[in-house]
């Protein structure tokens, strides 16, 4: 008698980003106890501080922590005020001085060392609004130019740079990710970060159609509920998307790293919501495609 074949393993996380108002050992110990198999460590001030000295000893710190744990990691650079005290997500990739544009490039080199020392899946990172006067065409020729460093540092330390589609950043669409891919001559290290809520809102395909399109290059998931045409980060099971559709869709393309829950309004009842999450994740599965052992009171 033919044996049934094992199906493909989904890993979930939670993105800390969800979870500043705990330390970050208290977060990570949190997620450990609740089954979760990982974690989107958001390079920040709070956590683990990206420009604060002796990086690297801390770092080292925390691959250790995260051993001793057994969670996965995916670092992830959407700090709003990092890098500027006074501009959100500033400065960009975009941004007219050069200087500013190299501060961004920057960051996401030193979240590829990060991320290699972590052996994390993964580095996160977005393009930023389109700054006031900047046409078209000198946006498409700075956000090349300005990622480069980064993708260098990405194809040196063998970690991919996964770029996210954003609502209301110059990159917003799948389709724009492609342009990027072909300006870039489709380098291996450039995958795609891929936001299930993103894709409700404004993608022209329902969120496990766009699973299926980006899996070839699809490095990093973050997942929420959202609705059509608003872009705001909801509980998993407060908007209108469908999740098991999209949680097969993922097993489908045979993704093998994390799908983090991406929920940083609501840091002030983090732990209630990590627990939610994790539980709504394991009840929405079709069939057990899940890496950890569901926890109690939830099906899977």
């Amino acid at each position: 008698m033919n044996s049934q074949p094992h199906p493909p393993t989904l890993s979930f996380g939670y993105g800390t980003n969800g979870l500043t108002d705990l330390r970050l050992d208290d977060a990570l110990a949190l997620l450990a106890d609740l089954g979760y198999d990982g974690v989107g460590l958001t390079l920040d001030h709070m956590h683990l501080d990206p420009l604060a000295p002796d990086l690297a000893a801390r770092t080292r710190r925390l691959a250790r922590r995260l051993d001793d744990l057994g969670l996965t990691v995916t670092v992830e650079t959407g700090a709003r005020y990092v890098l500027d005290p006074r501009r959100k997500h500033g400065p960009t990739l975009l941004d007219p001085d050069p200087d500013d544009r190299a501060r961004r490039a920057d960051l996401l080199i030193r979240a590829v060392r990060v991320a290699a020392d972590l052996g994390a899946h993964a580095v996160h990172c977005f393009s930023g609004v389109t700054p006031p006067g900047t046409d078209e065409d000198t946006a498409w020729k700075r956000l090349p130019d300005a990622l480069a460093p980064a993708l260098d540092a990405a194809t040196a330390a063998g970690i991919p740079l996964a770029i996210e589609p954003e609502p209301g950043h110059f990159l917003a669409t799948l389709a724009d990710f492609h342009r990027l891919r072909e300006a870039l001559d489709s380098p291996a290290a450039l995958g795609l970060t891929l936001d299930i809520g993103h894709c409700q809102c404004l993608e022209p395909l329902p969120p496990a159609d766009c699973v299926r399109a980006a899996g070839p290059w699809l490095r990093h998931v973050q997942i929420e509920d959202m609705r059509r045409g608003v872009h705001e980060h909801l509980p998993l099971g407060d908007g209108e998307i469908d999740f098991p559709p999209v949680l097969e869709a993922l097993a489908a393309v045979d993704y093998r790293a994390l799908t983090v829950v991406e929920l940083p309004r609501h840091s002030h009842a983090g732990p209630h919501f990590a627990e939610r999450s994790l539980s709504f994740l394991h009840r929405s599965l079709p069939h057990r495609t899940t890496g950890r052992t569901a926890p109690p009171g939830s099906t899977s």
